[in-house]
């Protein structure tokens, strides 16, 4: 799970023979080679659940259950096959996007793009610094009313703060076991309660379930159904930087240098496949906890016209437990959504340092092979870029709008990450090396069903998508 794993032997970025490691067989085997994905869930298990998924149910009902499920399942295949080509060549997703033509200079369109969704994201992840300092003000406030300037302030600078002191300390693998953990605990009891509501006053059955499943999208909901589409699930940002993590485990590295060898491609196979494991779990942990936030939303928070605005979305969300289990739980929540959120924040630091990092790189400002110089602009950007996100939400303060804003942004850029994956698949990876026939089905849906989401999306951006 940790971070470290392929950099004790050296650079995980360089394939080398003497870092060859043959795969495992099996799941057994396999369960304690995977990782990246869940540095993925933690990342995704926060603001696209707990805001975007449960505003959606509130504002609802059921009638969408059905775009939450494929909103996560969707875009797996993506994922999985710009994996794909990072575990052969051992270059992260940033690198292969600027490889795609047409180029303008040194950098190529879909960098472009990428340094465009970059900027929106500010809204998104300032947003997250902000319903965790939120959280924070409401458990403990500071001089006065919990959602003041001051109280809100303060918290937001410890957040910032204490990120940075615990990443830049390079003790990323701890923090993220710790998050981790808490993400499961919080998404748990968030199942348990889902699954007991037909036992309290909030009840649902099967025919709301049902009604879900209905394949309609109710009129004045379109644009919080693409809003929810774009940011649950893997975004493009979680397929993008996956490929950092796949190589930090050391999936690359254990595959080694392509000699063109048959050993080399069994070795490959056999590494894909534990990709494909780790992908398939964490699917599984997202998924569930995405349905069962949209649940609670469409079933406690609907039902009484509740919606999130502003700061007020952590109390308005607190009150799906208080509502259920008693005013107790409002402390509960408050320290789950504290654990949810700041595990979204967490992982998104690190992840993001590497992407900036990597841009610059193919912009020619660093070597990124150099892994002296590269670990020293990841790290500067663990620095700078929580200060960037926290000032963003002071200056803004409306999170379930900043989180909406770039989970549109995201959207839009799904399709760029199609375009490059399957060229990549079709220039860079052996067609012996490709996915099975159901895989490679699977992919061609996904890949248009991203395809029309961001037609959408860009629609929606020049008001010609409609409501």
């Amino acid at each position: 799970m940790g971070t470290k794993v392929a950099t004790t032997n050296g650079d995980p970025y360089l394939l080398t023979a003497d870092g060859i490691k043959e795969p495992p067989t099996g799941w057994a085997g396999s369960l304690r080679y995977l990782g990246p994905g869940l540095i993925v869930s933690a990342s995704i298990v926060g603001s696209g659940e707990l805001i975007a998924t449960t505003a959606l149910g509130a504002k609802v009902g059921f009638v969408l259950l059905w775009m939450v499920i494929l909103s996560t399942a969707v875009k797996v295949a993506v994922q999985a096959e710009l994996a794909r080509w990072t575990i052969l060549t051992g270059k992260p997703a940033l690198t292969g996007f600027n490889e795609v033509p047409p180029r303008i200079g040194r950098i190529g369109w879909i960098n472009v793009l990428w340094i465009l969704m970059a900027l929106s994201k500010f809204l998104q992840i300032g947003g997250i610094v902000g319903g965790t300092a939120s959280a924070l003000s409401m458990l403990i406030p500071v001089g006065g009313d919990p959602l003041s300037a001051t109280s809100l302030g303060v918290w937001t600078a410890i957040v910032v703060a204490g990120s940075i002191a615990l990443l830049y300390s390079n003790r990323y693998s701890l923090i993220e076991r710790g998050a981790f953990a808490l993400v499961v605990v919080f998404s748990i009891a968030t199942v348990v309660i889902a699954l007991g509501l037909p036992f309290t006053p909030f009840s649902y059955g099967g025919g709301d379930v049902l009604s879900g499943l209905t394949f309609t999208i109710p009129a004045g909901a379109i644009g919080a159904a693409v809003a929810m589409f774009g940011i649950t699930g893997v975004g493009a940002d979680e397929i993008t930087f996956y490929t950092y993590w796949c190589v930090e485990k050391g999936y690359a590295r254990w595959v080694g240098p392509n000699d063109g060898s048959d050993e080399w491609k069994a070795r490959a196979q056999g590494w894909i496949r534990v990709m494909y494991k780790d992908v398939f779990v964490s699917w599984i942990i997202y998924t569930v906890g995405t349905l069962a936030f949209f649940i609670m939303g469409a079933a406690v928070l609907h039902p009484q016209g509740l919606v999130l605005e502003g700061n007020e979305m952590i109390t308005t969300l607190s009150q799906m437990y208080t509502d259920v289990i008693g005013e107790w739980a409002a402390i509960g929540f408050l320290i789950g959504a504290i654990a949810v959120l700041g595990s979204t924040l967490w992982a998104s630091i690190p992840s993001w340092s590497r992407m900036y990092t990597n841009v610059l790189a193919t912009l020619g400002v660093l070597d990124w092979n150099n892994q002296a110089a590269r670990e020293k602009w990841v790290r500067g950007f663990i620095v700078v870029l929580p200060i960037l996100w926290g000032a963003t939400y002071l200056s803004i303060s409306s999170p379930v709008v900043m989180v909406q804003i770039g989970g549109v942004a995201t959207g839009i850029f799904l399709p760029a990450v199609v375009v490059a994956t399957w060229y990549l698949r079709r220039t860079q990876v052996d067609p012996e090396l490709h996915g099975g026939r159901w895989f490679n089905v699977i992919l061609l849906i996904s890949s248009v069903a991203i395809t029309l989401l961001g037609l959408y999306s860009l629609l929606k951006v020049f008001g010609l998508g409609g409501d």
